[in-house]
């Protein structure tokens, strides 16, 4: 049972990162109110698509090799107990 414990750091997944952000920019200076005008935005008839929602997944436990392991620990019980037994009589 080695390997590596994955741990979240301080990082959003590829998956959850928002797409077309390189990183953070400072902020431009304005021109003054008056030179700014806003653009009239243009009619368009297209309808957009309502994002979708995630549908969640049952979670499936994996316990597949459950009565090896139970087998496993088992056999290290007996052979530490018997262990302790030798050792008591030796010492004592």
């Amino acid at each position: 049972m080695s390997g590596k414990s994955r741990r979240r750091g301080r990082h959003l997944p590829r998956s959850k990162r928002k797409k077309g952000r390189k990183g953070f920019s400072a902020p431009v200076a304005s021109a003054p109110a008056e030179a700014q005008k806003p653009e009239p935005a243009p009619k368009v008839d297209t309808v957009v698509p309502s994002p979708k929602t995630p549908t969640p997944k049952a979670a499936v436990a994996q316990a597949t090799n459950v009565a090896a392991e139970l087998r496993r620990i088992g056999i290290l019980a007996g052979v530490i107990l018997v262990i302790l037994v030798v050792l008591f009589f030796v010492l004592s």
